[in-house]
């Protein structure tokens, strides 16, 4: 494991090359803020305050391509929320080298999406409406290495990570995670895919630790995601069990873009958190409108059965090249 994080910090933190390749840089700059019933206050957050989004931040996203097809990202924010354990703190969202596999694909190391369900293939890092993993059920971003490649029938993932999230370090724990699809979505716009994680994490929220030992951890599940003229469909159902505790959890989303290049977006989800003892339902409705090409404005009202209150967030969210 020390070699492996050694191994991560020469990738992410090395210098890029002078004179080769091409990069983008963008800059990221959000404020969030809303009203929760359960805290019966103001709230900064879009989530619970310990997790990572989304929160007041500002940060920037580089891309940078040597050639050859490979491709190094780094994506940070420093960000804000006086509700959180730590009111300030650096977040580090994409931190990956990627290059082509011998035999077709792609081999990555650093921080990067896991082999599983909708996280393995959307991307959230600026949306209010989040994926499975935000609500306790895998990672939307893990610290490993991982593979891809794309057939004719579809595509297929593989990843071996530390199951700590967005912790560099967690307690020493392992997941291993592998999805087959079939259809590719930015090709074929739709796909279906299975996928099973199986390994020893630590409890962790966000960047906070919440215990010092691993507990066993595993999901089998389905998802699908249909992308149809105007419409968006998204679907997640996994189960497994959690620290010796079964757990079944589904996600559906069905969006609705609008006006010219569809700058509004009007989406509705349900999630289903069927921990063993504690079930219950989170129902959501968000809007995103692109004001501008780089400025966005998002809003999402939740009911959340389990902790039975209800959370109304607004976003702006800016993100331009420099």
């Amino acid at each position: 494991m020390k070699a492996a994080s050694f191994l991560l910090s020469s990738l992410i933190f090395s210098p890029l090359p002078a004179a080769a390749g091409s990069s983008l840089l963008f800059l990221e700059l959000q404020g969030v803020g809303g009203y929760s019933s359960a805290e019966k206050s103001e709230i900064w957050h879009s989530m619970d305050a310990r997790e990572a989004m989304q929160k007041t931040s500002a940060g920037f996203d580089l891309v940078h391509r040597p050639g050859g097809g490979s491709t190094l990202a780094l994506q940070a924010r420093l960000a804000h929320d006086p509700d959180a354990p730590e009111r300030t703190r650096p977040q580090v969202y994409n931190a990956y080298y990627r290059a082509r596999a011998p035999r077709g694909g792609y081999a990555w190391a650093g921080h990067n999406r896991t082999a599983a369900g909708l996280e393995s293939y959307f991307d959230t890092h600026g949306a209010l409406l989040q994926t499975l993993p935000m609500y306790g059920y895998g990672f939307d971003r893990d610290w490993g290495l991982g593979g891809s490649r794309d057939y004719d029938w579809g595509d297929a993932a593989l990843s071996l990570t530390t199951g700590s999230g967005m912790r560099l370090r967690g307690a020493g724990g392992w997941l291993a995670s592998a999805r087959a699809g079939l259809g590719v979505l930015n090709r074929d716009n739709r796909t279906f895919g299975l996928y099973a994680s199986a390994g020893e994490v630590p409890a962790v929220m966000g960047y906070e630790l919440m215990n010092g030992a691993e507990g066993s951890y595993s999901a089998f599940g389905a998802d699908y995601a249909l992308l149809w003229d105007r419409w968006e469909l998204r679907a997640d159902l996994r189960a497994g069990k959690r620290s010796g505790m079964d757990y079944a959890a589904g996600l559906a989303r069905l969006g609705l873009n609008l006006l010219e290049e569809s700058r509004l977006k009007l989406e509705g989800q349900a999630v289903y958190d069927g921990m063993e003892g504690l079930e219950g339902w989170a129902l959501a409705a968000g809007a995103s409108c692109a004001a501008t090409p780089y400025l966005t404005l998002r809003a999402m009202f939740e009911y959340d059965e389990m902790m039975g209150g209800r959370r109304a967030v607004a976003q702006v969210y800016y993100y331009i090249p420099i």
